[in-house]
């Protein structure tokens, strides 16, 4: 049995789901607690969501989902960056001191 269609409501279309936003959430998420690598793919699937979103006119009930996985991939490529620039300055440091040590 089908419903009859009573056309828009008086207050416009009813609110639609952006299909990618449980998607960067969720790899927004594991890119905190599980793997980094996956940040920059959360960060840029959110930067193309919202665009996305922004340009459709449409409103979207999952627009903090996109965000939250967009922030969560921002902090989590931003840490991995922090951890890699410290291994890199610790390679530098303890190589040129086993260098140094190694040439007397």
């Amino acid at each position: 049995m089908s419903y009859p269609s009573y056309g828009p409501s008086y207050y416009g279309p009813p609110p639609q789901t952006h299909p990618n936003g449980t998607t960067i959430l969720v790899l927004g998420i594991l890119s905190l607690v599980v793997c980094a690598f996956i940040g920059p793919f959360a960060w840029s699937m959110g930067n193309k969501a919202l665009r996305e979103i922004d340009g459709s006119g449409y409103v979207y009930e999952n627009r903090g989902m996109v965000q939250a996985g967009r922030i969560c991939g921002i902090v989590s490529t931003c840490l991995f960056l922090v951890v890699i620039g410290f291994y890199v300055l610790m390679f530098v440091v303890f190589g040129g001191a086993a260098m140094l040590g190694g040439m007397n």
